[in-house]
């Protein structure tokens, strides 16, 4: 072997893999899409999207941990799921905050006994031409939507590697990533832009431990938070008009990508982001 060869792999080529891992595959078309025995955090998981996705997560199979900001709507949530027969806990985390972040995953494998999938949806937007933005508005929305991303796939990722099972890590993107606005997005575009160079990233370092790390980014979809703008039938018709299929996308089915991208039927795919947007990014 060539004195430049690392230990335990090939010439030039990444090292081998230090532990044995035991990654959920699909064995028959019945399993494709279950996350039985798996344990999911869901930041954010109280939304608009993020209710439907930790409903659908939890009926799949999946334990979840939902959390957010407000533990009291993560708890009354995962009270309800639990009361439809599936197993949930719910939890506080403030992505500003790393110890918030670690403790969030150390609370998950204490009361559900590891983890396996991180869904990050969680994410912030403040707005104003680029020429006039606040220094600590930009850097609030940069503060969670980039480097809380890290701090939470950070702690998730010790978790995985530590296990030795493999695992998914998710997070939230936008269509901003890839196309600018006319509006003041400086902030939310170039951070949810770096949280796609942060997936790629990732995805490289942990494809050793079978961590796949991966992205799901919406198109326009109502929710309570736009709910203002829905009533304005110029904005209505302005954004149907730049969407090739002519409709906006719904809360399922973000939460079904997000379930493909947990499962089984997708342990070959690490480092994409995937567009659920009506081919707003194809058509730009």
């Amino acid at each position: 072997m060539s004195a430049d060869a690392p230990p335990g792999g090939p010439p030039g080529g990444p090292p081998a893999p230090t532990i044995e891992v035991d990654e959920q595959r699909a064995t028959e078309f019945a399993s494709l899409f279950r996350l039985d025995g798996k344990r999911a955090i869901l930041v954010g998981g109280y939304g608009g999207i993020g209710e439907v996705t930790s409903r659908l997560l939890a009926d799949y199979g999946a334990e979840v941990a939902i959390a957010g900001r407000n533990e009291d709507k993560a708890k009354a949530l995962a009270q309800e799921i639990s009361s439809d027969g599936g197993n949930a806990i719910g939890l506080r985390v403030d992505l500003a905050d790393r110890e918030s972040a670690r403790a969030l995953v150390a609370s998950c494998v204490h009361e559900l006994g590891g983890v396996d999938v991180l869904v990050n949806l969680a994410g912030i937007d403040n707005e104003a031409p680029a020429e006039e933005f606040e220094e600590e508005e930009f850097r609030q929305v940069v503060e969670i939507n980039l480097n809380g991303a890290f701090w939470l796939s950070q702690s998730a990722g010790q978790a995985m590697i530590e296990q030795g099972r493999g695992g998914r890590i998710i997070h939230y993107s936008t269509t901003r990533a890839m196309a600018g606005g006319r509006k003041g997005f400086a902030a939310y575009a170039s951070s949810k832009a770096g949280l796609n160079g942060l997936i790629r990233q990732l995805a490289t370092e942990w494809g050793k431990y079978r961590i796949a790390v991966t992205g799901v980014a919406p198109g326009f979809v109502p929710t309570d938070l736009v709910a203002g703008a829905m009533q304005q039938e110029w904005f209505v018709k302005m954004m149907l008009n730049r969407i090739p299929f002519g409709r906006f996308g719904e809360p399922i089915e973000l939460a079904g990508t997000t379930l493909f991208l947990a499962s089984p039927a997708a342990s070959f795919i690490t480092g994409q982001v995937i567009y659920v947007d009506g081919g707003v990014v194809a058509s730009s």
